[in-house]
């Protein structure tokens, strides 16, 4: 277990240096100092049933150098991808792509980076910021990336827009020895509704190295009263890329948000997720996918607090891990006094496809409201089901067909919320072509 986060490109002068090259205001510095100082006050895990399941001794943070900022490539593509809304496409520090639709752009909607949105409505960056609510206080991977980021972009959607195509933001990292780090803010306006689909791709610039590279991001989401939002994320990155992910949401008055989440690649996938269901009768529904090989880690931890009364949390994790590689997920709901009427929902499992493969889920409640309609939670960890595979086996399935039938069909739930149907048929194609990388198959003892 790793009990400190040693990053040789963290600290006061590289905040300020960034902050001046940026040209930024001196409230967004001030943001940056105040989360700079969070950074280094915390530890890197807050939660005592979680601090035995931080392991990082597999980042090499020494061999990074994260870009300082990052700008527009010479030639930026602004054609909008058939059945979407808008695109913007950042290729390592680049923006390559920056796409808007005539029907969001006539709507108000706001897809850029802050550099940009800076210049002309910086406003909406300040009420997005939120003086720093929009990530967790208690989460020292979040507060650095507040304080070090050197790209942000900003989706804003009116009041009462309803976009009926997704907005694609496209991530692509991997250059051997470099890293990102990145904010993202989504504002969406009372009654308005949205989906977003976020693709981490290997970028042109990856190469077969054994030097790591580096993606930091996060993802804050404000949804005012009325709103919903469909949020479907992909994650792909190259073998030796570390993934660091925060995402964070706070849901007003009958607020509806839908996670769906996949994560194939990287070295190191860590992730936090917070839900805050702050006004009445507003819900979240989660779905978290991670399916690991080699010696891959994933990471995922999951907070959902429910403080508005009649709010509503459905919330499944799920890995499925081969070979050598590892899962720890990790959950806590939170009912508070005033959360009268809850209904709320945790469930963690995970398949172990060999004798090496490890996984613990730690699914948790902390209650202070007895007057709840549902507060329950589940988990299992353990090989594929022997009875599944000799049903499919009896219809003439051969075994290892069967056993990767099943673990599909485990995974689809995410697969199928995941909009845009070649987005859809593009992480299918990632979750088989995952299978032929086991070299191990035989199931856990």
């Amino acid at each position: 277990m790793t009990d400190a986060l040693k990053l040789p490109f963290a600290g006061g002068d590289i905040v300020r240096r960034l902050s001046t090259d940026l040209e930024e205001p001196k409230w967004l510095l001030e943001d940056r100092l105040a989360a700079l100082e969070k950074y280094l006050d915390l530890p890197v895990e807050t939660n005592s049933l979680f601090t035995l399941y931080v392991d990082l001794r597999q980042a090499r943070f020494g061999e990074i150098e994260p870009y300082a900022q990052a700008a527009d490539a010479q030639q930026v593509a602004n054609t909008v991808p058939e059945g979407a809304a808008a695109l913007i496409e950042v290729a390592e520090d680049k923006v390559v792509a920056r796409a808007i639709s005539a029907e969001a752009r006539d709507a108000g909607v706001v897809i850029d980076t802050f550099a940009n949105v800076l210049k002309s409505r910086p406003e909406l960056i300040k009420a997005a910021i939120d003086d720093g609510n929009t990530l967790p206080a208690d989460d020292k991977f979040a507060q650095f990336a507040r304080s070090h980021w050197a790209l942000g972009l900003l989706i804003h959607v009116p009041p009462n827009v309803a976009l009926d195509k997704p907005i694609v933001v496209r991530w692509a990292a991997g250059r051997a020895g470099k890293g990102l780090v990145s904010r993202t803010l989504i504002d969406v306006g009372e009654n308005a509704s949205v989906s977003v689909l976020e693709e981490q791709l290997p970028s042109d610039e990856s190469v077969a190295s054994d030097t790591q590279s580096l993606w930091w991001g996060t993802t804050e989401v404000r949804l005012n009263q009325g709103a919903s939002l469909n949020f479907a994320g992909q994650q792909d990155f190259g073998p030796n890329t570390l993934a660091f992910v925060n995402r964070h949401a706070s849901l007003e008055k009958d607020a509806q948000l839908n996670w769906a989440l996949a994560s194939v690649g990287a070295a190191i996938h860590k992730s936090r997720i917070d839900n805050l269901l702050v006004g009445r009768g507003s819900g979240v529904r989660q779905v978290e996918i991670g399916f690991g090989g080699g010696r891959q880690l994933f990471d995922a931890t999951s907070y959902t607090r429910h403080i508005g009364a009649d709010t509503t949390g459905d919330l499944l994790s799920k890995g499925v891990f081969l070979d050598r590689s590892r899962g720890y997920y990790k959950g806590m709901i939170t009912i508070e006094r005033t959360a009268t009427g809850t209904d709320s929902f945790l469930g963690e499992f995970a398949m172990l496809m060999s004798k090496q493969s490890r996984s613990v889920t730690i699914p948790s409640l902390e209650i202070d409201q007895p007057n709840v309609r549902r507060a329950s939670h589940a988990s299992s960890v353990g090989p594929v089901d022997e009875s599944q595979i000799f049903y499919l086996m009896s219809r003439g399935l051969p075994r290892e067909i069967a056993r990767k039938f099943i673990v599909l069909g485990f995974l689809e739930p995410v697969v199928s919320r995941i909009p845009l149907g070649d987005a859809q048929d593009r992480l299918r194609r990632l979750l088989e072509d995952k299978w032929p990388e086991s070299t191990e198959t035989e199931a856990a003892a």
